[in-house]
C-alpha cells in the first residue's frame, strides 16, 4: 500500500511478478474476475490469518521473511486504531483491518465513482466477517469468494482447510494426545520436565524417528521415539518438546524395515500390530533415551512433491497424497481433479492434523508433470532438496562485466603478471567451469616452486550487490547426472572465471617454495594474472606422466606435482589422515535420446590424487594465514570425531572376520584400516573403508570466533578452510575476501568482521552443501532407474554391507550400486528369521548371513509402485527353498506390461 499526493492505491502481486531475491513486484491491478458475488472490479483485502494459512502454507520456511520486510505498510492517522478498555488484541487488529477497508472503499469512490471500483474483505473469522457486514463492509470467506469464481472451478482444490477441529474425520475416534499449548511447553522445558530437539523422522521405518536436542550434552543428544502415538502428529524437521519416558520403557533403534503401505487411513488395529514388532527384545546397551512429543514448538512444513493415490471409492473427493520422500507421511486432500492428477506428480501443502486422523489434512497447490519424465523428475528432486534453481534475474544479471572482456591495467594493480608461468589445469571429462590450476617449477638454488592458482572470483562478485546475496543464498553449485545447476551465472561459471587455456584469466595463488622432499620453506599469496597452457583429463595428464617420449614443459610440470603429491600424501597418512572409501558412478548417456546407457564405478589415477593433495595443502595454508589475521572471524572448516557408538557397525563387522579395528584416534583407526587385509578377500578393505565412511561425522563450516574446537578428524589437520573451488562455493569466496584483505589487495566490510553474521551465513552454507549431496544422490539413483529400465533383468555378484530383521542391505561393485532384499513380502510365505544384533549375523531358514558376505542377486527395476519406483533385489545364491530365486526366472508382479513388450521386441 502506498500514499502519493494523499491519493491511494490499493495493489496485489501476481506470481509471475514474484521474485525470492528482489521481492515482489507491486503494480497497480485490481481484480475483474467472473465473480458471482463481486461482479464489479475489485480489489481483495485478505485478514493475516488468510494470508498466512492460505498464501504462506506453501512458501518454505524463512520465504515470508524476505517479502514481508519489502512489505511493511507506512503508518496513516487516518486508519490508525487504539485498542480500547477490555478489547484483546486479536480484537483490536480486527477492527484496524475492518476501519482501513472502509477507509479504502470511501476514497475509492472519490476517485473512481465512474469506474465503481471497490475492495472485499476476505476473512474465515465468523465475528469478523459478521461485524465487517454490519458496517457497510462488503465481507466474504475465502471459500465463499473462490467458489463464486464460476470460471476457475479447480481453484476450490486449493482451499487450505480452515482449522484441525472443523476437518475431524467422521469417525471421531480420538488416536493421538492433545499437544500442550506453547506457554506449558515453555515452563516444562525450562523446569527440565520436557526437552526441546529436531524430529527427524526415519526413511525405513515410519514408525520411528529420532528427535536432536537442542544445547544438551554430547552423550543424550539423541531421543528415539517408537509408535504413532509417541512421534504425535510431528512432521520431519519440526521443532518439538519431548517427555523423556522412565528407562524401563526405553527402547533400542529398530532393525525392521516399514514402509506405509496402506491404502486404508482408519486401520489403527494394524499399525499397533506393526509396532508390537519392534518391541523385540534388546541387549541393555542397545537401549536408547526415549520419549514422546508432547507438543510442537514450531512447524516446519513446506511444499510437498509426490502423487496422488486415488481413493477406491467411486466419486469420492477424498484421497490420500503420497509425498516422494518417505519421512512425510501421507497427506489427506479433497479434489475434483483426481482422474487428471492420476500417474501425475503434484505438489500439496499440509494445513493440519487433527487428534482423530491418522494422517494430516492438506490441499493441492500445483501439477508438475507426467510421473518418470526426466524434466519432471528432476524439478520433483529440486524442489524436494530446497535447490534455488530459478533463472539468475536480470538485477542479478545486472551486476555482470560488460562484454567483450579483457584484463585492465586497473585489473593488475595490486596483482603479479604470472602469465609466463607454465600452467595447466587437471580436471573431470567435460568440465567447464574450471577452479583450480597448478605449476612447477626448478628454481635453480636446488628448490622448487610449486603454486596453485585459483580462479578470483570475488574479483567480479562485490559485497553486498545483487549477484553476491544471490551467489550467498544459492551457497553451492549441484552438479546433477545431467545438468549442472549454477551458483554464480554461467558468463562468470563457464567462461570469465573458469581457469580455461590459451585465455588470460585473473587468479588468486598461493606458491610454496619446496625442497625435493616436499618441505614447505617459504609461502606467499599473491592476486595474479594467468594464461594456461593445457585444460587436461585426469586421464590426458596420466598419460603424459606415464609416456617416455613427452619431455615438454607441461609434461616436467605434472612429473614434478605427482613426485610431491605422493609425499605429501604419505606425510598426512603417517599423522593419521584416513583414506575412506565411497563407491562413485559415471553414466555414458546416448548422444540422442540422452537416456544412461552404460553405468560404471568411477576410475581414479594418480593425478586425481595429485591434484586433490595440492588443493588440501593450499586450503590448510590459506586457513592458517586468515586465522592468523582474523582470529575471531575467519570461516574455517571442521570435521567433528564421531563418538564412539558411530563404530560399534565397523568393529562387529570387521570381528565377524576375524579382524581388529581400533577406533580410540584416527591414527589407530587408519592403521587398523591399513592392517584390515585378508589375501583370499582382496575386496574386503574396500568394503571395511565404505562402512568407516558410513560412520563418519558431516564436515561443517563455523566461524572462528564462535567454535573453539578446528580440528579436521579425517584429514588429521589442526585447521583447514574452503579456498580452491570459488566458482561453485560460496564460502570460498569469503575464504577468498578474508585473504584479499590480509595480504592488502582488497578492503573489508562490516559483515566480513562480524562473526554473528558469518556464523549465520555458515548455517545456511551448510544446509545448502547437506541438500546438495542428497539432490545429487537423487540424480544418481533416477538414472539408475533408467539404467535398468532399459537393461531389463540381471544377476550380479553383491556383498552385504548390513543386516537387518527382516533383509540385508548389498552393495554391487561392478555397478557402485547398492540395495535392499527384503525377505519378508506381502501375500508370500514368511521364512523363518533369527537376527542377532551382537555378530550382527541374520539366519534365514538354515542360513546365516554376516556382513562382507558375498552373495549374488537379481536386479530390476520394480515400477508396480509409480510414486516409488525403485531398483528390486532378490536372492538368486546362496539358494534357500522358497527364498531364493532363479537368475532367469522372470518377476510377473514387477512391470509386466514392460516384460511382455521386451520379449516382443526380442
Amino acid at each position: 500500500l502506498t500514499r502519493e499526493k494523499q491519493k491511494w492505491r490499493i495493489y496485489y502481486w501476481k506470481e509471475k511478478n514474484f521474485s525470492e531475491t528482489e521481492g515482489p513486484v507491486l503494480e497497480p491491478q485490481p481484480l475483474d474476475p467472473a465473480s458471482s458475488l463481486c461482479p464489479r472490479p475489485h480489489y481483495l483485502l485478505p485478514d493475516t490469518n488468510v494470508l498466512l494459512h492460505q498464501i504462506l502454507s506453501v512458501w518454505r520456511p524463512g520465504t515470508w521473511a524476505s517479502v514481508a520486510s519489502s512489505l511493511r505498510l507506512p503508518g496513516s492517522l487516518e486508519t490508525y486504531v487504539e485498542q480500547e478498555q477490555g478489547e484483546n488484541a486479536n480484537d483490536r487488529n480486527d477492527r484496524a483491518i475492518r476501519v482501513a477497508v472502509k477507509w479504502y472503499n470511501e476514497h475509492l469512490k472519490k476517485m473512481s465513482a465512474e469506474n465503481h471500483l471497490q475492495v472485499i474483505f476476505i476473512t474465515n473469522d465468523k465475528k469478523n466477517k459478521e461485524k465487517a457486514i454490519e458496517e457497510g463492509i462488503p465481507a466474504f470467506t475465502c471459500e465463499e469468494y473462490v467458489k463464486s469464481l464460476t470460471a476457475n472451478p479447480e481453484l476450490i482444490d486449493r482451499l487450505a482447510c480452515l482449522s484441525e477441529e472443523g476437518n475431524e474425520i467422521e469417525s471421531g475416534r480420538i488416536i493421538f494426545s492433545e499437544h500442550l499449548p506453547l506457554s506449558k511447553l515453555q515452563q516444562g522445558i525450562k523446569s527440565g520436565t520436557y526437552v526441546q530437539g529436531t524430529f527427524r523422522a526415519s526413511r525405513e521405518n515410519y514408525l520411528e524417528a529420532t528427535v536432536w536436542v537442542h544445547g544438551d550434552t554430547e552423550e543424550d543428544k539423541e531421543i528415539i521415539l517408537q509408535g504413532l502415538k509417541n512421534l504425535n502428529r510431528a512432521v520431519h524437521e519440526d521443532i518439538v518438546a519431548v517427555e523423556l519416558l522412565p528407562k524401563n520403557q526405553w527402547v533400542a533403534p529398530s532393525s525392521v524395515v516399514l514402509h506405509d503401505e496402506g491404502q486404508n487411513e482408519d486401520d489403527v488395529e494394524k499399525e499397533e500390530e506393526r509396532e508390537r514388532i519392534l518391541k523385540t527384545a534388546a541387549n541393555e546397551k542397545m537401549l536408547k533415551p526415549t520419549g514422546r512429543v508432547v507438543g510442537i514448538i514450531k512447524r516446519n512444513w513446506r511444499p510437498y512433491c509426490g502423487m496422488l493415490s486415488k481413493s477406491d471409492i467411486k466419486e469420492s473427493r477424498r484421497h490420500l497424497f503420497t509425498p516422494a520422500d518417505r519421512r512425510i507421511p501421507r497427506i489427506r486432500i479433497e479434489t475434483r481433479q483426481a482422474s487428471a492428477l492420476e500417474g501425475r506428480r503434484i505438489i500439496v501443502a499440509i494445513d493440519g492434523w487433527p487428534r482423530n486422523s491418522r494422517y494430516p489434512n492438506g490441499h493441492f497447490v500445483k501439477n508438475l508433470g507426467d510421473v518418470g519424465d526426466k524434466e519432471t523428475e528432476t524439478e520433483v528432486l529440486l524442489l524436494e532438496h530446497d535447490v534455488p534453481h530459478q533463472p539468475f534475474s536480470q538485477a542479478v544479471l545486472s551486476f555482470l562485466p560488460k562484454m567483450p572482456w579483457s584484463i585492465t591495467e586497473k585489473d593488475m594493480k595490486d596483482r603479479e603478471d604470472l602469465r609466463h608461468l607454465c600452467v595447466c589445469s587437471v580436471d573431470p571429462p567435460g568440465c567447464t567451469d574450471i577452479d583450480d590450476a597448478l605449476h612447477c617449477r626448478d628454481l635453480g638454488n636446488g628448490n622448487l616452486e610449486v603454486g596453485v592458482h585459483i580462479a578470483d572470483v570475488s574479483h567480479f562478485i562485490r559485497p553486498g550487490n545483487a549477484l553476491d546475496q544471490e551467489s550467498a543464498r544459492r551457497g553451492t553449485t549441484v552438479y546433477l547426472c545431467e545438468k549442472r545447476i549454477d551458483m554464480v551465472p554461467e558468463l562468470l561459471s563457464s567462461n570469465l572465471c573458469s581457469l580455461r587455456c590459451n585465455v588470460d584469466r585473473l587468479a588468486f595463488s598461493c606458491i610454496w617454495e619446496m625442497n625435493h622432499n616436499a618441505e614447505i620453506l617459504k609461502v606467499r599469496f599473491t592476486k595474479s594474472a594467468i594464461n594456461s597452457k593445457a585444460s587436461l583429463t585426469y586421464a590426458e595428464a596420466q598419460m603424459r606422466i606415464d609416456s617416455a617420449a613427452m619431455n615438454d614443459d607441461i609434461t616436467t610440470s605434472l612429473r614434478g606435482l605427482n613426485k610431491l603429491a605422493k609425499i605429501l600424501k604419505k606425510r598426512r597418512i603417517e599423522k593419521g589422515a584416513l583414506t575412506l572409501s565411497s563407491p562413485e558412478v559415471r553414466f555414458h548417456m546416448d548422444s540422442e535420446t540422452h537416456d544412461p546407457i552404460d553405468l560404471q564405478t568411477k576410475e581414479l589415477r594418480e593425478t586425481n590424487s595429485m591434484v586433490e593433495e595440492f588443493m588440501l595443502l593450499a586450503n590448510i595454508s590459506v586457513a592458517k594465514k586468515i586465522h592468523e589475521e582474523f582470529s575471531e572471524h575467519a570461516l574455517l572448516r571442521k570435521h567433528p570425531a564421531p563418538p564412539p557408538s558411530n563404530y560399534e557397525i565397523l568393529v562387529k563387522a570387521a570381528k565377524s572376520k576375524n579382524l581388529e579395528i581400533k577406533t580410540d584416534t584416527a591414527k589407530s583407526l587408519a592403521d587398523s584400516l591399513d592392517r584390515a587385509d585378508s589375501p583370499t578377500f582382496p575386496y574386503l578393505n574396500t568394503l571395511l573403508r565404505i562402512l568407516a565412511t558410513r560412520c563418519m561425522m558431516q564436515a561443517v563450516y563455523f566461524c572462528s570466533g564462535m567454535d573453539n574446537d578446528f580440528h579436521h578428524y579425517g584429514l588429521a589437520s589442526p585447521i583447514y578452510t574452503h579456498f580452491t573451488s570459488p566458482i561453485r562455493r560460496y564460502a570460498d569466496i569469503i575464504v577468498h575476501r578474508l585473504l584479499a584483505v590480509a595480504i592488502g589487495a582488497d578492503c573489508t566490510y562490516p559483515e566480513l568482521t562480524d562473526k554473528h553474521k558469518l556464523a549465520d551465513l555458515c548455517k545456511n552454507l551448510n544446509f545448502r552443501h547437506k541438500m546438495a549431496q542428497y539432490a545429487q544422490r537423487a540424480s544418481v539413483a533416477f538414472h539408475t532407474q533408467l539404467f535398468f529400465k532399459s537393461k531389463g533383468i540381471v544377476s550380479e555378484e553383491a556383498y552385504i554391507l548390513f543386516v537387518r530383521k527382516n533383509a540385508i542391505v548389498v552393495l554391487i561393485p561392478k555397478y557402485g550400486l547398492e540395495g535392499t532384499v527384503f525377505f519378508e513380502e506381502k501375500d508370500k510365505p514368511k521364512p523363518r528369521l533369527i537376527y542377532d544384533d551382537e555378530i550382527p549375523s541374520l539366519k534365514i531358514e538354515d542360513t546365516v548371513f554376516h556382513i562382507f558376505d558375498k552373495v549374488k542377486v537379481k536386479i530390476m527395476l520394480d515400477s508396480s509402485n509409480l510414486q516409488h519406483q525403485k531398483i528390486r533385489m532378490s536372492l538368486v545364491e546362496p539358494e534357500i527353498p522358497g527364498v531364493s530365486i532363479s537368475a532367469d526366472t522372470p518377476n510377473m508382479d514387477i512391470d509386466e506390461p514392460e516384460r511382455k513388450k521386451k520379449k516382443r521386441e526380442k
